[in-house]
């Protein structure tokens, strides 16, 4: 009897806590794999990364160098440059350089497209010629400051892109023409102002009728393979009044004239 008295005394110690502890069970260890952001939130952050780029671009390129015009800086703060690059150059489309685009072509150096831009002295409902329309961002930048903008380009693949490209984007009134840029378009002539994007070795006469009184050009001229001197034609006229805006560099114009 007074064994089963001390088993009993012995089964109540160990169920009250007495007597030998009792390890707790261990909790069992969970992996956790945060889910992958989704396509709209790379979207979002790959946005405000190239937002904050071209912000800076803005100021440490372009205001920096002394672009001053409230509008062309407002809107260089605004158009998409990487989309006008291609994809393997993204991580450079706010670079202070030009870029190639193919077929031996460029997407200017930032800078030089708000400068050149600021020249013109763009007003709403002016009516403005490019000449060589490349990846279409120049074309892009006119379109936000004025209503009619054409545009010519002598590569059919370039054209052909870049008018995608523009539509894609909304840009409605913007025409793009493959041709020879050397004679301008005539068709929708004359021109409150007109820049061309690719170096002629001389101010084509054809442009310069195309001009409107008191219109302006911007141009660079120099011969191919070589610095070229940017320059602002102004019509006045029968005269025409060239001033140097400086050296620079741009990929030859092209053509049979």
């Amino acid at each position: 009897m007074w064994t089963r008295v001390l088993a009993l005394a012995a089964l109540l110690l160990v169920a009250s806590g007495c007597g030998e502890p009792v390890e707790p069970p261990r909790p069992t260890a969970l992996s956790f794999t945060p889910p992958a952001p989704t396509p709209t939130e790379t979207r979002v952050k790959e946005d405000e990364a190239f937002t904050m780029a071209r912000q800076h671009m803005v100021e440490s390129q372009i205001k920096a160098r002394g672009v001053t015009d409230s509008d062309v800086l407002a809107i260089m703060r605004k158009v998409p440059r990487h989309l006008f690059v291609p994809p393997e150059l993204l991580d450079q489309a706010y670079a202070d350089h030009p870029l190639p685009i193919g077929e031996g072509q460029t997407i200017s150096q930032p800078y030089i497209v708000a400068l050149m831009t600021e020249y013109l002295k763009l007003k709403r409902g002016d009516k403005v010629l490019e000449i060589g329309t490349g990846s279409g961002y120049q074309a892009a930048i006119l379109a936000e400051l004025t209503d009619q903008v054409y545009t010519v380009e002598i590569i059919p693949s370039l054209g052909k892109k870049a008018e995608g490209r523009l539509k894609s984007l909304g840009y409605t009134n913007v025409q793009v023409k493959v041709a020879d840029g050397y004679y301008g378009w005539e068709e929708h002539a004359p021109y409150d102002a007109i820049v061309v994007t690719c170096a002629p070795d001389h101010v084509p006469p054809p442009l310069v009728q195309q001009l409107k009184d008191g219109g302006r050009m911007v141009v660079p001229v120099g011969p191919p393979g070589a610095y070229q001197t940017l320059k602002q034609v102004v019509k006045m006229g029968d005269k025409v009044v060239s001033y140097d805006l400086g050296g620079v560099v741009f990929v030859p114009m092209t053509g049979k004239h």
